[in-house]
């Protein structure tokens, strides 16, 4: 006869979190959906990974998903680093919910510094892990001037800031978290995403959602809000230029490229930061190189 295996009951709450600081997380998340850019205070949880890894992005993520959700994790565009995997891991470990590294299928995409290139549709939510969500502490270092900034609506040190930039260099040279202006309101740090993923924030279809857990703060861009790049008439806002570059992998010349050296060579490749993103391509230009051929 053969043994039937029976499957132990999980040691953790459904998804780690108790549900008292679930709900707390949700009451600030639908603040911040409410308040488009506004940074919402929360009482950040302890989990076992250190803070500034993620824990702000994973707190949301474990406070929204359900029975019912898939979740991809990507770190920098990839599914498969450390941070990633491990974040991943814990997910299943503590919901036993399907996971993917489609970005079609999923319900929830959690990211670090990146927004997949693939379009994200109505109904999906991405959710940003911060380190630093205040964009304007390079000009104001105390938190209690900085909201008042906010609620007044100065923003003249941060257009100060661009402006020297063009006196300085010619044009203004931030690179990734590149401050926008949300719903005509607030300026916001889209965290570290490069000035390529800026644009995909506007109009979008989807709910985005930024987690800083080690500074305890919640923000949101809710579906089809404007989301603007700084910028002077003079002197617009431009993403990063890959013109003459290609993917080495998948031949790609429409996606955000990462520099990387062959080992054996020495030579300098560009590949897709989206490696999911890559891999469909490839498997794309595959079949449709299958089907000439048949």
């Amino acid at each position: 006869m053969e043994k039937q295996s029976i499957k132990q009951p999980s040691k953790y709450n459904f998804a780690f979190l108790d549900e008292g600081s679930k709900r707390e997380i949700r009451r600030k998340t639908l603040k911040a959906v409410a308040i488009p850019g506004y940074q919402v205070p929360f009482a950040s949880r302890e989990l076992p990974i250190g803070r500034g890894w993620g824990t702000g992005g994973l707190q949301l993520t474990l406070s929204l998903i359900g029975r019912g959700d898939t979740v991809k994790v990507i770190d920098q565009g990839n599914d498969d680093s450390v941070n990633a995997v491990s974040i991943r891991k814990l997910i299943e470990d503590t919901s036993d919910i399907a996971t993917t590294e489609d970005t079609e299928e999923a319900t929830l995409i959690q990211s670090r510094h990146r927004v997949p290139e693939e379009k994200l549709k109505n109904g999906q939510v991405l959710v940003l892990q911060v380190p630093q969500p205040e964009p304007l502490r390079k000009v104001e270092r105390k938190e209690q001037l900085t909201r008042r900034l906010h609620a007044e609506m100065d923003y003249s040190a941060i257009w100060l800031t661009l402006y020297e930039s063009v006196v300085k260099w010619g044009s203004i040279t931030l690179g990734a978290d590149y401050p926008v202006l949300v719903h005509d309101r607030y300026i916001m740090a889209p965290s570290p995403i490069p000035r390529w993923d800026n644009p995909k924030l506007h109009q979008a279809e989807h709910l985005t959602l930024l987690g800083a857990g080690r500074e305890k703060k919640i923000y949101a861009v809710p579906p089809y809000t404007n989301v603007v790049p700084l910028q002077f008439e003079d002197y617009p806002f431009e993403v990063e230029s890959f013109e003459g570059k290609a993917c080495c992998r998948c031949g790609s010349v429409h996606s955000f490229l990462d520099e990387v050296t062959d080992g054996a060579t020495g030579q300098i490749l560009y590949q897709c930061s989206d490696t999911a993103f890559c891999r469909k391509t490839i498997e794309r230009r595959g079949s449709h190189a299958a089907s000439i051929h048949a």
